[in-house]
């Protein structure tokens, strides 16, 4: 299926392992890398998307697919799953995929947060991947209704509260 150019597809790893297309708005110049962008990476409107969370609508679509649940670990992608130790990564598995999480609460300003350091990559994977992690796991031992209500209150305020930002 040709998708519109404004529309990214990325293959993502979901609930035991399968591989699914995880759908955004696009927010990149062609030829940037999907994960650390920097100012001058941008589309149009591409900051702003990014900045407001409006960039992840099109997952709406995953969700009806039943690819992802509304809260839940972040979808993994392919070429780093292998990176999460093996008894941790047979727990995140465990769980559908979610459009939110304790993790994307935790971290909502996360790309401000990369874009400090000298090493985007880096910064992420040693610095912040590990915390998402642990919120994961966390997440998926100690599910309950409340802390889903919760989940859920909190990703719509900050949502919200990035378009007075």
């Amino acid at each position: 299926m040709r998708l519109p150019s404004f529309i990214y597809r990325s293959t993502r790893i979901g609930k035991n392992g399968r591989r699914f297309s995880l759908y955004k708005f696009r927010t990149l110049i062609g030829g940037f890398d999907g994960n650390f962008a920097t100012n001058e990476g941008y589309t149009r409107f591409g900051k702003f998307l990014r900045k407001t969370k409006l960039d992840e609508l099109p997952q709406v679509v995953n969700w009806l697919k039943g690819d992802i649940a509304i809260i839940g670990p972040r979808p993994e992608l392919p070429e780093t799953i292998h990176l999460i130790p093996a008894d941790i990564r047979k727990i995140i598995l465990s769980r559908k995929p979610g459009l939110t999480s304790l993790a994307s609460i935790h971290f909502a300003d996360e790309e401000k947060i990369i874009q400090q350091g000298i090493d985007n990559a880096y910064d992420y994977y040693v610095k912040i991947k590990p915390l998402k992690i642990l919120l994961d796991v966390f997440y998926i031992q100690q599910r309950d209704f409340f802390l889903d209500l919760w989940i859920v209150w909190k990703t719509a305020v900050i949502v919200l509260k990035s378009f007075f930002k």
